[in-house]
């Protein structure tokens, strides 16, 4: 697959974004022809040939020194998620024979996992693949994202249900960043992975289906997703002030397990052992539901 126009698309739109003041340059002439830098300003910054950055920005990344990365990634002022970013579309853009190589992505939940979710009683925790399906619960995580597992589809995904659920926009107090962060999820791993079906997939159905995800994916934002704060309006306790951290598994490439906490004695403590106590009533209802015959 080439990634040349993610490339160029990348690096014109991170150009278009700096002006010559925040880059500390004078500003000649009141009538510049583009929003932000001109490719001869980036190439000074950086320090190479304006031929040169113009074959960079055209998606030409092969062959391309991690030196020449580095001073790239300073003069436009990439972030830590863009500079990761921009070294996984070089990465992808080497012939295949000079590729780092890559662990397969995984499918698969190993039931050693599935047990530590399970002993993990007192937290909403999850895993999920790159594509931001998710796999695995415990009994509480379950109970947390009951709303996205109204959904028929499955895998349960969260950009999915992000975009084309209506009760996402009532499930996050802040629907705004959480989409933004979703988007910027995906982006980066299209950046890691071009050649999963999967992820490509998805994407075609969200920007087929979805403007506000089509407007987001033009963006060419990056996120990453570590640790952090989230609200959530849930339809059973409602309010939750959550913190959260990922915790990425060693031996299963592709999954992350993210878990919920909760200050203690706060209200949302209580309301995540009211969902606990909700979710095993309703772990039972089920359990003694009469089988339908097929």
């Amino acid at each position: 697959m080439d990634n040349r126009d993610e490339i160029r698309d990348f690096l014109a739109s991170r150009r278009a974004r700096i002006t010559p003041q925040q880059a500390g340059l004078p500003a000649w002439g009141a009538n510049r022809r583009v929003p932000g830098l001109r490719r001869e300003e980036v190439a000074m910054l950086a320090g190479v040939s304006s031929d040169y950055y113009t074959r960079l920005e055209r998606g030409n990344l092969s062959g391309v020194s991690e030196s020449v990365l580095q001073s790239l990634a300073t003069a436009l002022q990439l972030d830590e998620a863009e500079r990761l970013h921009l070294e996984d579309l070089a990465r992808t853009a080497q012939p295949r024979s000079a590729r780092t190589r890559r662990r397969t992505p995984t499918s698969t939940v190993r039931p050693s996992v599935h047990a530590m979710l399970d002993a993990m009683t007192g937290a909403p925790a999850v895993v999920r693949n790159d594509r931001l399906d998710i796999l695995a619960a415990n009994a509480l995580g379950r109970a947390l994202y009951d709303p996205l597992y109204r959904d028929p589809v499955r895998p349960v995904n969260h950009a999915r249900f992000a975009f084309l659920d209506p009760a996402a926009k009532d499930f996050w107090v802040d629907w705004q960043r959480a989409s933004d962060d979703t988007v910027g999820i995906l982006r980066a791993q299209a950046g890691r992975n071009p050649y999963d079906r999967s992820l490509t997939d998805l994407i075609g159905e969200l920007s087929t289906r979805s403007e506000e995800f089509r407007t987001r994916w033009a963006a060419h934002e990056v996120r990453l997703h570590r640790t952090g704060n989230k609200r959530i309006n849930h339809p059973v306790v409602g309010r939750l002030e959550l913190m959260y951290d990922m915790l990425p598994l060693p031996a299963d490439p592709g999954l992350t397990m993210l878990v919920y906490t909760a200050e203690a004695g706060s209200p949302t403590a209580d309301a995540l052992a009211l969902l606990a106590s909700w979710a095993a009533t309703n772990v039972r209802d089920e359990a003694s539901a009469p089988t339908l015959p097929a």
